[in-house]
This record gives structure tokens, C-alpha cells and sequence, in this order.
């Protein structure tokens, strides 16, 4: 009897160890949100997203002050759509921009969120207009080879 009860709470032990685990994983990987706080939400159109994804943070001066809900493609204007979810204690003006940022040199993408000067603030099913897309580092490379191979070949021809 005494054995089993041992057994009981050693696996109830474990089964808690386990959930703590996987709860540290989800959240370190930014795949679990737990925001009880009511929010509003707004969408924005980008030429290109690079790799933001669902769940990226959404942040103002450092801050994060929302997430990326949802992302689709727009067939009319051949753009991303991006559907954010704003806290409802953060408040932004109707004309604040939006750009895409890169935490560090490698690290995850996410929205940078610039407030304008309007009296009117963004509210429900609002659209962001001012946005910026992502820089890519390859097109940034292939720009400055391809600058770097005119400037030498008008320089080859100088007599």
C-alpha cells in the first residue's frame, strides 16, 4: 500500500515536471501567448514580409504592445495582408506606421509600430496605411555586387 502511494505522487511529480518543461519551450519559442487583457484589432498591407510569422511581437519604443495574429496573401493588390492584435491600453494614432525589424543579426522578425500625430486613434477593423517592408538581405547583397560591378566596368572604360 504504502509503495503505490509512493508511485502516485513520483509520477504525479514527473507529469508536473513534464508540463513545466513544455510550458518553457513554447514560451522561449514564442508559440504560446497568455494575454488576458482585452484587445483591438487593425490590419496592414506590405509588398513583403520576409520571414514574420503569426505570433511575432508587435512593439512600440521596445515595448511589446501586441501581436501578429494573422497573415494572407491579397490577391487584388498581389500584397501580404497582416492582421495585428493591439492591448486595448495601448492606444495609437490613425496615421502611425508600421515597419519590419529584426531582433539582432539572425534573430526573428517582428512589427515596429511608430505613433503619428493624429487626434483620431486606431480603432477596430482600422487599416494601417504608412508601412514599411522587411529588408532582405540577399536583395541588399545582389544590390551592392551589381553597384560594384558598374562602378568598375565605367571605370575599365576611362581611357
Amino acid at each position: 500500500m504504502q509503495r503505490s502511494k509512493n508511485d502516485v505522487w513520483v509520477g504525479l511529480f514527473v507529469l508536473l515536471g513534464a508540463l513545466a518543461v513544455l510550458f518553457l519551450a513554447l514560451k522561449s519559442a514564442n508559440l504560446l501567448t497568455l494575454n488576458f487583457s482585452k484587445n483591438y484589432t487593425v490590419s496592414a498591407k506590405f509588398d513583403n514580409i520576409g520571414g514574420l510569422k503569426p505570433g511575432a511581437a508587435v512593439k512600440s519604443a521596445g515595448v511589446v504592445v501586441g501581436r501578429v495574429n494573422k497573415i494572407e496573401f491579397d490577391g487584388e493588390s498581389f500584397q501580404a495582408k497582416v492582421t495585428l492584435d493591439l492591448q486595448a491600453e495601448h492606444v495609437f494614432p490613425q496615421d502611425s506606421s508600421l515597419k519590419i525589424l529584426t531582433s539582432g543579426l539572425q534573430g526573428e522578425q517582428y512589427l515596429d509600430i511608430s505613433p503619428g500625430a493624429d487626434e483620431k486613434n486606431l480603432a477596430q477593423g482600422d487599416k494601417i496605411g504608412s508601412t514599411q517592408s522587411a529588408v532582405i538581405l540577399e536583395n541588399m547583397i545582389s544590390q551592392f555586387l551589381y553597384n560594384q560591378a558598374e562602378k568598375s566596368s565605367s571605370e575599365s572604360q576611362k581611357p
